[in-house]
């Protein structure tokens, strides 16, 4: 494993049952464009190339970017970081679906995942292998501990969905934690009609910037207004300030941010 490889703690799928069943999850036809994040040395790349009509490859590992352009001759593999690539410039092909289905190094998948929802107008569906802890976030209903703003940041433009763990000896080397596929609907518009989205999303991160307090008291400290201010909002919109931010469902965040806004 180079070095580079190493330093995104990047572990191999080896499992081809695995790579079947998460290539199932979005069920590519020769129709569809695929995106493929962190091929490694191919299993999914295999799977996809065999069902899609066009992949693009996204391998930021120059020594395995050669070695899959030779096994692969019909997928379009680059050399690029998953982070910052362009996803937005996507076009479907006529008739078809861009579809993203990636085993993501466990180091980057939060920034590569809001990189993706950035450029959602874009895709379709996703199949994303993440840390299990991190795909149970993204799909966690409201009332939990793991219910957070990447929860709700995800789930306003997404169906989300743990669609299976996968144990470490289906990779190579197997990893010290558990990993889980996440599956990623785009919705068509945002779950609930927002006024001005960015106010949404700092006012979703302010609420839960301090999880301990109090709805009113997260909501001060994190937007910088007073208690008072914060808790004429809630009131306004039908909400107890008392409450944490772990129990607001998204609709109810909307209603927030609509007062706020």
């Amino acid at each position: 494993m180079s070095g580079k490889r190493r330093a995104l703690g990047q572990h191999f799928l080896r499992d081809t049952g695995v790579a079947r069943a998460i290539v199932d999850l979005v069920a590519p036809t020769t129709s569809d464009l695929v995106v493929e994040i962190g091929p490694g040395e191919g299993a999914l790349t295999a799977e996809l190339a065999r069902r899609a009509g066009r992949v693009i490859a996204l391998e930021v590992d120059r020594a395995l970017v050669a070695g899959l352009a030779l096994r692969f001759p019909g997928v379009e593999v680059l050399e690029a970081d998953a982070r910052a690539w362009d996803y937005r410039a996507l076009a479907a092909p006529a008739g078809g679906r861009v579809l993203v289905v990636g085993n993501l190094p466990y180091s980057v998948g939060k920034p590569i995942l809001a990189a993706l929802i950035r450029a959602r107008t874009a895709i379709h569906e996703m199949a994303l292998m993440l840390q299990r802890e991190v795909a149970e976030r993204v799909a966690a209903p409201p009332g939990g501990k793991t219910y957070g703003s990447l929860s709700i940041l995800t789930q306003l433009y997404c169906d989300a969905r743990v669609a299976s763990r996968v144990p470490p000896g289906a990779f190579r080397p197997p990893p010290q934690v558990e990993s889980a596929v996440l599956h990623l609907r785009v919705l068509a518009a945002p779950r609930v009609p927002l006024v001005d989205e960015r106010r949404f999303h700092s006012i979703v991160r302010a609420a839960f910037g301090q999880r301990r307090k109090t709805l009113a008291n997260a909501l001060a400290a994190g937007l910088g207004i007073p208690p008072r201010s914060a808790r004429e909002a809630a009131d306004a919109a039908g909400i107890d300030a008392g409450r944490r931010a772990e129990t607001l469902t998204i609709p109810e965040f909307a209603a927030l941010a609509a007062r706020l806004s």
